[in-house]
Parts: C-alpha cells; sequence; structure tokens
C-alpha cells in the first residue's frame, strides 16, 4: 500500500510540474507598409477577402491543368518528402512530450550464487551454498520531475517546429501546384510558337524558291536569293529552338507530375493549341489588404520556427536550477521461488536523487546566450519572409495593371504589321519593290506575333504568381492555426 501511494505520488508531481520559464511571446510588427503600392488607377482600401478562392480548383480551372496538378499532388517527390519530414516532426514532438510522464517497466529476475561453505561455518565438509534470490515487479527508473519546467519547454519547441514543418508542407504544396500550371503554359506557348514558325517556314521555303526562279530568268538578283535564303535559315533556326524548349517544357511537367504522362493526358494537351485555348484564370479581388500574407504558409512557419526558439530559451533557463529524479520499484522478492507471490514476501524502494549545477566552466550561460541569438536571427528571418512576401505581391500587382495593357498594345502591333506584311507581298509580287521589304515586313509581323506569344504567357504566369504569392488555395490541407498547445501537451 505505502508502495503503491508513492507511485502515485510520483505521477501526481508530473501533473503538477507546470510551470515554465518560457518568455512570454510577441509577434514582431510586420516591416512592411499598410497598404500595397499603387499607380493611383485601381482602390486601395481594404475589402473583405472570404470572397478569395479556397480551393485551388477555383482558380485553375482549366481540366487540363486540374488533371495535371492533381496526379502531381499525389506522385511528387519533393512534397512526399516534405509529408515525411512532418510525419517525423509530430513524432519528434511525441518523444519530447512522452519525457514529461513517468515511465513504467516491469521487471523479473533471479540471482543466483554458488558459495564454498568454509566461508560461513567452521565446517571443513566441501558442500557449496548456494544463495538464491529471485523478484517480480515493476518500477520507474530515473525520472524527472519536471518542476521548472525544461521538458515542458523542450515539448513545445518540438511543436511548433511540427506546425512550421506542416506549413512548410503546405508551402511545398503550394509552389508545386503555381509549377504544374506554369510548365503546362510554357508547353503551349512553345507550342504555339512551334505553329507559328513552321507556317513562316513554309512561306519563307515557298518565298525562296520564288525568288530564286525569279533570279534564274533574269527577273530577279542574286541579292533577293541570299536575302531569302538567309530568312529561310533564319526560321529553321527558331524552329530548332521552339522544338527544344517544347520538350524541355514537357520534361519539366514529367518531373513535377512525378510519372510519365499517360497518352490520354498527351491527347487533351494536344487540344492546346494557343494559349487561348487555356480557361482563363478568374481575376483576384482588388483592394486587398497586406495583412493577408500572413496567412501565407512560408510565412507561418517561419513564425513556427520563431516560437520554438522562443521556447528554447525556457527550456536553457530551466538548465540553471536543481534537477530532481526518482527511482522506484514495487514488487515481491524470495530466496525461494514457490514463495514468490506468498504473503508477506512484497518489496519496494523508493531513490530520489537531486543535482545541482555548480560548476560548468560557463556552458548553462553559453546555452542560454546561444537561445537568445537562435531566436534574434529567427526574428530577423521571418520578418525578411515577410518582406520578400510582400515584394512578390507588389509586383505581381504591378504586372496585372501592366500586363494587360501592354498584352492590348501588342497584338494590335501584330495586326499592323501584317498588314503591312501582307501589302509589301502583293508589291513585291507585282514588281513595285525589291523583295527586301517584303523580308523586313515579315520579318516585323514574326517578331510582334513571337512578341505577343511573350507578353501572354507572362500575363497569365504573372496570375499564377499573384495568387501564389497571396497564399492561395489555404482553404484546404492546412494545420489548424489556433491549434491550443494544452491540446498536445499536458
Amino acid at each position: 500500500m505505502r508502495a503503491s501511494f508513492l507511485l502515485h505520488g510520483i505521477a501526481l508531481t508530473a501533473l503538477l510540474g507546470g510551470c515554465t520559464m518560457i518568455p512570454h511571446y510577441h509577434r514582431p510588427a510586420a516591416p512592411v507598409s499598410a497598404t500595397w503600392p499603387s499607380s493611383g488607377e485601381r482602390p486601395t482600401q481594404a475589402k473583405d477577402d472570404t470572397a478569395l478562392m479556397q480551393d485551388w480548383r477555383d482558380f485553375y480551372r482549366d481540366p487540363v491543368m486540374q488533371n495535371l496538378i492533381a496526379t502531381a499532388l499525389e506522385n511528387n517527390r519533393d512534397l512526399r518528402i516534405a509529408q515525411q519530414q512532418t510525419l517525423a516532426a509530430s513524432s519528434q514532438f511525441d518523444i519530447e512530450n512522452a519525457a514529461l510522464f513517468p515511465t513504467l517497466n516491469g521487471t523479473a529476475g533471479a540471482n543466483i550464487q554458488k558459495m564454498n561453505s568454509h566461508i560461513w561455518s567452521l565446517s571443513r565438509t566441501d558442500e557449496p551454498i548456494y544463495m538464491r534470490q529471485y523478484a517480480v515487479g515493476f518500477g520507474v527508473s530515473a525520472y524527472e520531475v519536471d518542476l521548472w519546467g525544461r521538458i515542458r519547454s523542450a515539448s513545445r519547441a518540438s511543436f511548433d517546429r511540427y506546425m512550421a514543418s506542416a506549413f512548410n508542407q503546405q508551402a511545398m504544396r503550394l509552389s508545386i501546384i503555381s509549377s504544374v500550371a506554369t510548365a503546362m503554359l510554357n508547353w503551349v506557348a512553345n507550342t504555339q510558337a512551334l505553329a507559328v514558325t513552321q507556317a513562316v517556314l513554309a512561306n519563307r521555303q515557298h518565298t525562296y524558291t520564288l525568288v530564286k526562279q525569279t533570279a534564274d530568268v533574269g527577273t530577279g538578283t542574286q541579292l533577293d536569293v541570299a536575302e531569302a535564303e538567309a530568312a529561310l535559315h533564319d526560321a529553321e533556326t527558331n524552329l530548332q529552338l521552339y522544338t527544344r524548349q517544347r520538350a524541355e517544357a514537357l520534361d519539366q511537367l514529367t518531373l513535377l507530375v512525378g510519372s510519365p504522362l499517360p497518352e490520354a493526358t498527351m491527347q487533351s494537351m494536344s487540344t492546346k493549341a494557343s494559349l487561348n485555348a487555356v480557361v482563363a484564370f478568374p481575376d483576384v479581388p482588388e483592394g486587398l489588404p497586406s495583412d493577408m500574407i500572413a496567412r501565407r504558409p512560408d510565412i507561418a512557419a517561419s513564425e513556427g520556427e520563431l516560437r520554438a526558439a522562443n521556447d528554447d530559451i525556457g527550456a536553457a533557463r530551466a538548465e540553471f536550477f536543481p534537477k530532481i529524479q526518482i527511482t522506484a520499484a514495487n514488487g515481491t522478492a524470495s530466496n525461494n521461488i514457490t514463495r514468490l507471490f506468498q504473503s508477506g514476501m512484497g518489496a519496494w524502494n523508493v531513490a530520489p536523487q537531486i543535482t545541482v549545477p555548480l560548476f560548468d566552466a560557463g556552458r548553462l550561460t553559453a546555452q542560454l546566450k546561444q537561445a537568445h541569438a537562435r531566436k534574434r536571427e529567427d526574428v530577423a528571418r521571418y520578418e525578411h519572409t515577410i518582406q520578400s512576401a510582400f515584394r512578390e505581391v507588389a509586383d505581381a500587382l504591378a504586372g496585372r495593371e501592366t500586363f494587360i495593357k501592354q498584352l492590348t498594345a501588342q497584338q494590335a502591333s501584330v495586326s499592323a504589321t501584317q498588314r503591312q506584311y501582307t501589302l509589301a507581298l502583293q508589291r513585291f509580287k507585282a514588281g513595285y519593290d525589291p523583295y527586301l521589304a517584303t523580308l523586313i515586313a515579315q520579318r516585323g509581323w514574326y517578331t510582334a506575333e513571337l512578341a505577343a506569344i511573350t507578353t501572354q504567357l507572362q500575363a497569365m504566369s504573372n496570375s499564377i504568381t499573384l495568387y501564389k504569392a497571396l497564399g492561395g488555395g489555404w482553404g484546404e490541407h492546412l494545420p489548424p492555426r489556433s491549434t491550443s498547445l494544452s491540446e498536445h501537451v499536458l
């Protein structure tokens, strides 16, 4: 009964050891402006952001793109690595948290010794004497009573690092989604540029043949032939360029997806002959408050590391105080195994131990200084993460204001240069102008066409960047931001 009382006392001590020396946590103020930079053409007042897309499918509405993203979220190896890192961090928290509780072990043992009889008596008999001891019981070995919160602080730090790992996993997930969408757009853009180049190459091949024939009959010049031939080779060069870039975009897409693309997927992708065939992204609402970026998983992860560094200070402070360890056991013991469980064979022991740091050559002080330095480092890293996020959003907002006008102007340039080329070709065929004028007009149209594809790709990629920079798709697979430690740590 007395042993049972002592063991219950150890458990009660574990429950009561609730104080910690962790400094009160204050979230650093965001070192950025309260509003986004604006050109003055768009409102900057804060709006309700609940209308923003909570699921990535609300933003990436193209069926082909959705299929590629969903496959990547299942197979991407970088995401699998992040998932396992989160599981490992969760297990580390369980390990640290378990130290708050006594470890109860069951034991059973026997000790048999053979002794010479003359050691114990004056007789000279050679009969040996056997000393036997049998014991069965359970006990607690070297349990540390966490009076000063050292173990509790380490447990809180592990929890915060687990949360940081979970948010890093979400950040990786968000990055993979945007990377898949961007890789698909690159593939479509190169496919479109390749088709334009093939058409130009066929036209220049026909023109070269025509110019060469006119030179052969004396109505053209060798200069025209040389110019037509150079233009033909330029188109052949660009054909190989866009063929290679298209293959590289497909390789990148395959890597992100995590498996070879099925034939059905390739067939569905082949329907995207131009960027106009991709379902447009919805507009992100205007007038968003700058504190929205606090929901970004990379910022949340950085704050988790900062919280963990703050917890480490509490653990370092607790090291300066005495440590109390308790070893206790309860069970039965007998020198005869047949009487081991009989009445009166009970045995117990309790061995408390206190350790007080007296001299450590400055080790504990250095550990505390190190913990404070790492917290200051994490504060700077947290603030830098916010500043980088603010810049990403600001750049993307600036792009949203300019890319639409730039694309409109570029498409107008395509129409104008195409008309110019048509007129120049008609004048060349009628004999009014040399071939050089036609070639210059064709090059202007071709260049404008490729520039329009590039601008449209940049505009669509900028929409992806803005959505990612605002932490879009935060509605699913996020660990709970308001999780209370009391639910996880005793």
